[in-house]
């Protein structure tokens, strides 16, 4: 799954379309963040083995923050500019977990959208009037219907995967869905 953000994804590789749409899972976190205490268990054994198999740096930040307005602007660049929305998207992954920057911070997500070239004014504009936030919701909601309580997941030919999986169980899936549509 961190190898596959780190690449640039092919959607038309098993003929399937690849939607990333922005879900909070913890709405709880208020801004400003909260302490984020120790990762132990297997679940981060697992992304960090993963992390360093593809060679992306890994570091826990020590506040969870709120990431509202990120995941909103997330879901904003997908509809006005789905030619650079993955690239967003893995800019604000690699702020969070390898640089340590705060996602609740608007000038994270202003620096990244500038480096994209999104249209900054049309973007600020779209947080503070609400359009953004309500893209968000629309995509939440959708995500909901169909079960989603944790990221990542994923819904491939109607069923719904949840978590970290091995490359070669995304590829079984990947096939067996396109068996299906045929």
């Amino acid at each position: 799954m961190l190898r596959r953000a780190a690449e640039k994804p092919d959607p038309e590789r098993h003929g399937l379309r690849v939607v990333h749409l922005p879900f909070q899972i913890h709405p709880e976190i208020p801004p400003g963040g909260i302490e984020a205490g120790p990762r132990q268990g297997p679940m981060y054994a697992a992304l960090e083995r993963e992390a360093a198999q593809a060679g992306l740096p890994l570091n826990w930040p020590a506040r969870l923050p709120d990431t509202r307005a990120a995941l909103a602007a997330s879901a904003w660049v997908r509809q006005h500019r789905p030619d650079v929305s993955d690239e967003f998207n893995r800019r604000l992954f690699a702020a969070h977990f390898a640089l340590g920057e705060d996602l609740g911070d608007t000038a994270v997500i202003d620096r990244k959208a500038k480096e994209l070239d999104i249209d900054l004014d049309a973007l600020r504009a779209a947080l503070a009037d609400g359009s953004a936030l309500a893209s968000l919701t629309e995509a939440e909601a959708l995500g909901a219907r169909f079960g989603v309580r944790s990221t990542p997941s994923w819904l491939i030919s109607g069923k719904l995967v949840a978590g970290l999986l091995p490359p070669s169980e995304f590829e079984r899936l990947a096939e067996s869905a396109m068996r299906q549509s045929r």
